[in-house]
């Protein structure tokens, strides 16, 4: 079936689940070209994920049908978490060591800044991050697809920024895992981050993927960020300078919070959320 919205061709399923990853690849492939003839003609670029994606099934089911409720700012503000340096140890963000053994797989260290759109840091943010393991399994209950549980490994830790805006993490690299949107369906290997503090009372969600992942192309969630630049500022870089000798590799990845250079998070668009099935 074939519908027209915005003159972009949308090309829906009767039965996701049998859909094939060529006929995925297919659509994301048309969404993008769509997307850049239309720049080219001299529409805007669009900067944040799209909320109806439809390679990306379930986009559908997370696509908001009602007014968001309105508040009152100061009221949240009450009731916001207020985060200190005695709250947060500082050898929780090294999530190799917080189990009687070593994890297994590839050691890494992904360090970088938080900063606003005049590239000031943000200090004192709360930075929390949750992964798979290196098989691509996460310690959840939803989570039952057949690869091994790391005994070693629960994949979550969280830190503070320093005065220059700086977060770092040591923990293992995560594995690709399969998920339910399609026949055959991999999703590329990513940490999720969150980020609360004293500066917003709202939190912040959003994805760190690996430079050069065969699946990017692939992943209808990565790919309903329809703009190249902007999905570029969701992959980590590698760092030899934070690597370190005969101990790990090392990945750089910058939170810009806002400005023309934003990172993207989960609250654009609920599309850009992780999908029914996954945890």
């Amino acid at each position: 079936m074939e519908e027209t919205f915005d003159d972009t061709r949308v090309i829906t399923s009767s039965d996701s689940a049998t859909s094939t990853q060529d006929e995925i690849s297919a659509q994301i492939q048309e969404l993008h070209s769509a997307y850049r003839r239309g720049v080219e003609a001299g529409n805007t670029p669009e900067t944040r994920p799209r909320i109806d994606f439809p390679p990306y099934r379930s986009s559908v089911l997370r696509h908001p049908t009602k007014d968001p409720k309105h508040v009152d700012p100061e009221t949240i503000e009450l009731w916001s978490p207020a985060f200190g340096h005695r709250d947060v140890h500082r050898l929780e963000s090294d999530l190799t060591i917080q189990h009687s053994g070593e994890p297994v797989g590839e050691r890494i260290i992904v360090t970088g800044r938080v900063i606003d759109g005049d590239l000031r840091p943000v200090r004192n943010q709360l930075v929390e991050i949750w992964q798979a393991n290196s098989t691509g399994r996460y310690i959840h209950k939803r989570d039952q697809h057949p690869a091994p549980i790391d005994a070693n490994f629960t994949g979550v830790g969280r830190c503070l920024t320093d005065d220059q805006g700086r977060y770092e993490f040591t923990t293992i690299r995560p594995g690709p895992y399969p998920w339910k949107n399609h026949r055959n369906a991999w999703r590329p290997a990513h940490i999720h981050f969150s980020l609360f503090g004293t500066d917003f009372t709202q939190r912040m969600i959003t994805q760190m993927y690996f430079p050069g992942d065969p699946l990017f192309a692939l992943d209808p969630i990565y790919s309903s960020i329809v703009d190249q630049r902007a999905r570029d500022r969701l992959v980590a870089t590698y760092d030899h300078t934070v690597t370190q000798h005969e101990w790990c590799t090392g990945y750089r990845w910058d939170i810009v919070l806002s400005g023309s250079r934003r990172t993207l998070m989960e609250a654009d668009t609920p599309a850009a959320g992780e999908s029914v099935g996954e945890p």
